[in-house]
């Protein structure tokens, strides 16, 4: 995979924002179902396309490894950093 394969394969299924692996997952039955050959609108390309997609994203997110720093949590959890404002020195 490179970031090209990669980039295309997030336009492909409309990813622009994080998302989680479910949210990967039902992205990819609500478009592999719209576009399944045996459907009216059906596109075996399209269709082709979105399964290659789901595929190399899938398998992307399976095997991403986190850095397991403090900026790296806090940047998965923003809303437990503790602020200097005066809110949080109870």
């Amino acid at each position: 995979m490179n970031i090209e394969e990669f980039e295309k394969a997030l336009e492909i299924l409309d990813i622009t924002t994080r998302l989680t692996h479910s949210e990967l997952k039902n992205r990819y039955r609500k478009l592999s179902k719209k576009y399944h050959p045996d459907m009216i609108d059906g596109d075996d390309k399209k269709f082709r396309e979105i399964n290659e997609a789901y595929k190399l994203i899938d398998d992307y997110m399976k095997n991403f490894r986190f850095k397991l720093s403090e900026d790296e949590f806090y940047e998965q959890k923003p809303f437990l950093r503790k602020s200097k404002d005066w809110f949080y020195n109870f």
